[in-house]
């Protein structure tokens, strides 16, 4: 890529950065209210939805990609079938956010989301493990992807509810996936996460580190949904295959604390579709740390992903399987860190 093109990529990302910003301050005056509750961190009634900038300067952006950009285009079906899904879970979230869905019904709009990148061809059929061939999981393939992408979008809404935290983490995971993209090759996975940098510039300067607006299910939902696809296009569809799990090492932190707590209740026998407050970073929070620096904890667990990722990429073939396994470590010394906390603070129920 010349000088010359990444200006211009910088250009256009800058324009969409100005619209995302635009209508977060639309949504602002529209107020679309997310009201406090017991579960809740803030204690004013603050608007919600800005994450209608994203969604609206990553779509009109992808739209440009599918009909100028030569030199970053998938192959039509799949091409178009990210357009499709993408604008699909911006419209279902969007919909959660007015009307409150239950999460029965949330997760169902989510899978027809999902069905409608699969059903395109979006999914992955061969792993490629280390020391053995390449794994063909065959007809599970896309019900494999459907769980990733349900999983990955639920984990971000899920960790929504500091400020900066899950828009920051998308804005960091999307810098470094499009900058590793841009370094192998894969034009189409590098502009589609310069789109999400540019709509997740636009908001966050009115969400963190004071909030004028939340992002909402309409942003959250959309930025786990938009990178969880990326994971599956730049291992599969793009001018080169990257490995599908950069995206998972990037977005580490966020994977671990929501997976740790859906086995945490579990083994409690909590009702796993019950609203509660006992996420990792909810409890550091209650348990005494500041949001803004739980966000920022988070943000360096996405930085480390980062870092592994790029040492994943460097490292030759037999060193790779150890190197995802170095973003737990992080993790585990945070659940540590956070249980000693609570026990300190009387925190005995995390739920």
């Amino acid at each position: 890529m010349t000088l010359v093109a990444l200006l211009r990529h910088l250009a256009f990302a800058t324009a969409l950065a100005l619209l995302s910003a635009t209508l977060v301050r639309v949504m602002i005056a529209v107020r679309v209210l997310d009201r406090p509750d017991h579960r809740k961190v803030h204690t004013l009634a603050t608007p919600k939805g800005g994450g209608v900038g994203v969604v609206v300067a990553f779509l009109i952006g992808i739209a440009v990609l599918y009909r100028f950009a030569e030199f970053a285009r998938l192959a039509d079906p799949y091409f178009v079938g990210v357009i499709e899904a993408s604008t699909a879970i911006a419209i279902v979230s969007f919909l959660d956010d007015l009307c409150d869905w239950k999460f029965a019904v949330k997760l169902t709009a989510q899978v027809l989301a999902s069905l409608v990148a699969v059903s395109s061809g979006i999914y992955v059929v061969n792993y490629h493990l280390p020391y053995v061939q390449p794994l063909d999981i065959g007809w599970l393939a896309p019900l494999a992807t459907i769980l990733w992408l349900l999983f990955a979008t639920n984990a971000m809404n899920f960790i929504d509810g500091l400020n900066g935290l899950a828009g920051g983490v998308a804005l960091i995971a999307a810098a470094f996936l499009a900058g590793i993209a841009a370094a192998h090759g894969g034009w189409f996975a590098y502009f589609a996460a310069l789109l999400l940098i540019a709509g997740l510039a636009g908001f966050l300067p009115f969400n963190f580190p004071n909030a004028r607006i939340f992002m909402g299910d309409v942003g959250s939902q959309f930025c786990g949904f938009i990178l969880a696809i990326l994971a599956v296009v730049a291992s599969r569809f793009d001018n080169v295959e990257l490995s599908f799990l950069i995206v998972p090492m990037l977005l580490s932190g966020v994977l671990f604390d929501v997976a740790f707590t859906l086995i945490r209740r579990v083994v409690a026998g909590e009702q796993l579709t019950a609203p509660h407050r006992g996420h990792l970073y909810q409890v550091a929070h209650r348990a005494g740390i500041p949001a803004t620096g739980v966000t920022l904890t988070h943000w360096g667990f996405t930085t480390f992903g980062g870092a592994c990722a790029l040492l994943f990429l460097a490292v030759p073939s037999e060193a790779k399987p150890f190197i995802p396994l170095l973003t737990l470590v992080p993790q585990l010394a945070w659940l540590a860190f956070v249980a000693h906390l609570a026990r300190v603070a009387g925190i005995r129920r995390w739920g």
